[in-house]
């Protein structure tokens, strides 16, 4: 069924111009990660669309051409499964583009039968989160070159029920699909607590973005009569153009009017959950990461 427009989307809108600007958006095939990528194209940015997918991607890419006139789009191969792969497209982005002011680091897996990415980390956790902090490591560099940037990190209300589960990451001792998402997805907004204190003299600011729940195909692992009963309540759910508004209000606001390192939500502050305001996790889930991963990111 056709989703009805939710009664929840906030009434915000900007004709902000980003000419001579360049963004990362990752996966940008469908979804709320093609929504953003449109958007911003359609204000004069240059937007790498970071697909698994390259077929998908490049279709994605001509979408967005033929509905945006005069955009500059390119589609990038980016496994976010494979670190391989992430280095290999770091390494294609810094011998292609001269700045990087814009990383949403927006792909995602949800709620997944278990499985192990090709490093042997548990999905989820792996590319919510792992491949998203190995990316933004890399990229690093270029953004703080291109200063002022920002990084988004897509999150999810799903935040809120999450713990970090330092003894199991893995989910090797007991893994239940929606606990591993909502660990995944708290990471996320501890990610960017912790990283916004790092970055914030440099030049380079960041947010977690709560999109609200959103009609897109990342909800396809949901046992199916809980999905179609959720998409029965159509006031409830999102579209994906109203799931990026969020993503654009954090890219295109004054960063005076902005939290570096704050959590949004209905294109304004929000407040995440006790968990997700806690620096101690934060800090440990940052020496955990850079452990699993085999870098030095101070």
């Amino acid at each position: 069924m056709q989703t009805v427009r939710s009664l929840f989307v906030p009434k915000w809108s900007s004709n902000v111009r980003l000419e001579g600007k360049t963004a990362i958006v990752t996966g940008a095939n469908t979804g709320i990660g093609k929504e953003t990528a449109k958007d911003l194209a359609a204000r004069g940015v240059r937007v790498i669309l970071a697909c698994r997918d390259m077929a998908r991607g490049e279709q994605a890419a001509r979408d967005i051409m033929r509905e945006v006139k005069g955009a500059k789009v390119v589609a990038r191969q980016l496994d976010l499964a494979d670190t391989k792969s992430i280095c290999q497209f770091a390494e294609n982005v810094y011998n292609t583009e001269k700045t990087l002011h814009f990383l949403i680091n927006n792909a995602g897996v949800a709620i997944c039968p278990y499985a192990k990415t090709v490093d042997g980390f548990e999905m989820q956790f792996g590319v919510n989160h792992l491949g998203h902090f190995f990316l933004t490591f890399l990229l690093l560099d270029l953004l703080k070159h291109s200063a002022p940037s920002r990084i988004i990190n897509v999150s999810s209300g799903a935040h809120a029920i999450g713990r970090i589960q330092f003894d199991d990451l893995g989910g090797e001792q007991a893994y239940h699909p929606a606990r591993a998402y909502a660990q995944s997805k708290l990471a996320n907004v501890l990610f960017t607590r912790e990283l916004a204190k790092r970055t914030e003299a440099l030049g380079v600011t960041a947010y977690s973005v709560d999109p609200g729940f959103v009609n897109t195909e990342i909800t396809r692992h949901l046992w199916r009569p809980l999905a179609d009963t959720v998409k029965s309540v159509g006031f409830l759910i999102r579209t994906p153009a109203e799931g990026a508004h969020t993503n654009i209000y954090c890219l295109v606001t004054a960063e005076n009017l902005l939290l570096t390192g704050g959590h949004y939500k209905n294109c304004g502050i929000a407040q995440a959950c006790w968990a997700g305001q806690d620096d101690g996790t934060a800090l440990k889930l940052w020496a955990v990461s850079c452990r699993l991963l085999g870098i030095c990111w101070r």
